[in-house]
């Protein structure tokens, strides 16, 4: 099972943390979504899933759960 790991900013509470992990586990495929919250700097998500999911697909779930966006 493939896994990928993005830096992630915007990101500063528990809340943000639920609402990244609901809309991201609802994408196709993933099985599990792990966030390791650093309030005012780059949180790590990592997302397990069957398939490869594609940049723009993680992107946009972000942004649909609170406008978050992956960090360069």
């Amino acid at each position: 099972m493939p896994t990928t790991t993005y830096a992630v900013t915007g990101m500063s509470c528990e809340h943000c943390v639920n609402a990244v992990t609901s809309e991201l586990g609802g994408l196709g495929g993933v099985s599990a979504v792990t966030v390791d919250l650093v309030p005012e700097g780059n949180s790590s998500i990592t997302i397990a899933s069957d398939v490869p999911l594609s940049r723009d697909a993680v992107s946009a779930a972000l942004h649909e759960a609170g406008g978050y966006q992956i960090g360069r």
